[in-house]
């Protein structure tokens, strides 16, 4: 190859192996999903055979797992079509959430004796389904902790 060719070619050749000048950078965390615009939020409820089932409630948005928490905690024990809840209805402040790695926790104001265990994993199976719903993939667990009793173990929902 002749000189007026290699040193083009060798300029290229630089120029691609050195990039456009920025620095490399490591894998950057966009964030939370945006919640927008939605028909509703999916609750859980108990069927007549005492399983859970999720129910679209019409709410215009999906909202944050606060307020699905909020309204599963304000409809109580209210049947809809064949479905019941099993938690007590609270007309108190109402719940808090924070997430810490792949748990979330719910702080619900309810005493633990005053929930059983469907009553839990309706908590459970609507706060991790908003948090999917919503777009977040890396939350696998949720705690329900009770403003007196303590609180459950991570666990993840049952309902299919």
């Amino acid at each position: 190859m002749s000189r007026s060719r290699l040193a083009p070619a060798l300029a290229a050749a630089a120029t691609l192996l050195t990039g456009c000048g920025i620095d490399a950078s490591g894998v950057l965390d966009g964030g939370d999903a945006p919640t927008g615009v939605a028909p509703g939020v999916t609750l859980y409820f108990v069927d007549d055979r005492g399983e859970l089932r999720g129910q679209l409630t019409q709410s215009s948005r999906l909202g944050d797992v606060t307020n699905a928490v909020d309204l599963l905690l304000r409809i109580g024990d209210g049947s809809s079509d064949g479905l019941r809840s099993d938690l007590p209805r609270v007309e108190s402040l109402g719940p808090t959430v924070t997430v810490a790695g792949t748990v979330l926790t719910v702080n619900v104001p309810l005493a633990r004796r005053d929930v059983g265990p469907l009553g839990v994993d309706q908590l459970v199976c609507t706060a991790l389904g908003v948090r999917t719903q919503s777009g977040d993939t890396g939350v696998t667990h949720a705690v329900v902790s009770f403003t007196h009793g303590g609180s459950t173990e991570p666990g993840t929902c049952p309902a299919p």
